[in-house]
């Protein structure tokens, strides 16, 4: 059996093919970047229509090559906390706002929780601009139309494809809406979001399997029969693939975005363990929480950074990191995007300090990409709280198998745990597909976890 893993992401569409033993099959990959809209008022949107269109461009590649032969069961990873506002024709009434965008604030006139810690226990979130909770009445107050419905990006795109694309109770969790132990909508939570149950999706019921519509069963025949399980958080799923599956590893993901995770079983409807005020719980499953914290910082300000800065490139660079002493890092502050929740700086609120005429472009580098390791050290004792022991740092993402000098510095500054590095390229798709299989308790193989090859610190070498 092959698995098509579809990866939903903010910057880019990717499709890929697995086999069964959960690896890429060589060559079946397509992939569409997406045009963000981002400004330095906080906005970070994207045109619905477009981002659909990519992912039927990736599926019409991999269907003319032929990869799609023997797809039996289709799997998504996809990005948490986009929503998009519906009218009564169930088209999109703007843009969808994503996780970058830092606008939304409550009215003056609008109160919180009655009980905040409460509300985060039940939860997994707080009352935040990052959450639906806000969103929606701030979405609601600046569409031009009566909304109909609300629903995340998700779930728009596979309503146009699928006979019927409820909404997963990790996506759902996301929302910052769902009762995380009851697996039903939180009454306060909907009620500062002012929706009705009629202006959110439908739950997945455990087990949920998706089939194509008919128009698209025509237009890519070997997925007629396929089934699509229900969509995995993102972070949810590099977690999966990262083989970090249990209170003994975190996970520490650096994409565009960056973020701390360990993945625990809750059962649905049993007692949830305490979660700690800092750090937010997310659905994997009906089975599987995950607790962490994130970033808006990650490969993206490296991304920045070589753009602006006039930096050597490839190997240049990796010399040129390495040939810096301590003393040559510049304080930094990287929320150039703003901060996930719990915080509330808005994007614009980096800061770059201790320059001088003598500074150069890869010392400013430098304080970026520590800065993007060190906001990672207080979390993760936050999280060791909740297991009562250190934990083994599994490092993954794109950001980290592009850089060993990155990697180094993620073992400088979390010591003296063990950190380790996840050197399987495509830990979102493999952990979806593992989910979407039941085989959650397999993930260590694939994720070929090894020592990181360079223990030594780029403060010492």
């Amino acid at each position: 059996m092959n698995i098509l893993a579809l990866d939903l992401g903010t910057s880019s569409v990717r499709g890929l093919v697995l086999g069964d033993d959960i690896q890429p099959v060589p060559g079946a990959l397509a992939r569409r970047r997406i045009d963000l809209t981002v400004d330095d008022e906080g906005t970070g949107t994207l045109d619905a229509r477009s981002y659909l269109a990519c992912l039927f461009d990736c599926l019409d590649e991999l269907n003319e090559q032929g990869w799609l032969r023997e797809v039996e069961l289709v799997a998504i990873s996809a990005q948490w906390h986009s929503v998009l506002p519906l009218g009564v024709d169930g088209q999109p009434l703007g843009p969808v706002l994503t996780w970058l965008d830092t606008r939304p604030e409550p009215a003056p006139t609008q109160t919180g929780p009655a009980d905040p810690d409460a509300y985060h226990q039940r939860t997994g979130t707080w009352w935040h601009r990052c959450y639906w909770s806000v969103r929606l009445p701030w979405l609601r107050a600046r569409c031009g139309s009566p909304v109909a419905r609300f629903v995340g990006l998700v779930e728009y795109a596979l309503s146009q494809l699928l006979d019927d694309a409820p909404m997963s109770m990790s996506q759902a969790s996301g929302t910052g809406l769902l009762d995380i132990s009851t697996l039903d909508w939180d009454p306060e939570a909907c009620a500062l979001a002012g929706v009705g149950g009629d202006e959110l999706p439908q739950l997945a019921p455990s087990h949920w399997r998706g089939r194509l519509r008919p128009a698209y069963a025509r237009r890519w025949p070997a997925l007629a029969r396929a089934s699509w399980s229900p969509p995995i958080g993102d972070g949810a799923a590099s977690n999966v693939g990262s083989g970090c599956i249990d209170h003994t590893r975190a996970a520490v993901t650096v994409g565009t975005s960056s973020a701390v995770r360990l993945l625990q079983r809750m059962p649905a409807h049993a007692p949830l363990a305490p979660l700690p005020p800092r750090l937010w719980r997310y659905r994997v499953d009906h089975e599987h929480v995950v607790t962490g914290a994130a970033y808006s910082s990650g490969g993206n300000v490296f991304a920045w950074a070589d753009r602006e800065l006039r930096l050597p490139e490839g190997p240049a660079l990796e010399a040129a990191l390495w040939g810096l002493s301590p003393g040559d890092r510049r304080p930094v502050n990287v929320a150039l995007g703003g901060n996930r929740p719990p915080g509330s700086r808005r994007a614009g609120s980096g800061e770059l300090g201790g320059l001088s005429f003598s500074t150069t472009a890869v010392q400013m580098l430098a304080g970026l990409m520590y800065g993007v390791c060190e906001q990672v050290v207080d979390d993760l004792a936050a999280l060791e709280s909740t297991v009562g022991a250190p934990v083994e740092v599994v490092l993954g993402g794109g950001a980290m198998a592009a850089s060993p000098w990155w990697r180094a510095a993620f073992v400088e500054v979390l010591a003296p745990r063990q950190v380790r590095f996840g050197r399987h390229p495509e830990i979102g798709a493999t952990g979806a597909a593992l989910v979407a299989c039941d085989r959650i308790a397999d993930a260590v193989e694939p994720a070929d976890i090894g020592q990181t090859d360079d223990q030594s610190s780029p403060g010492t070498a």
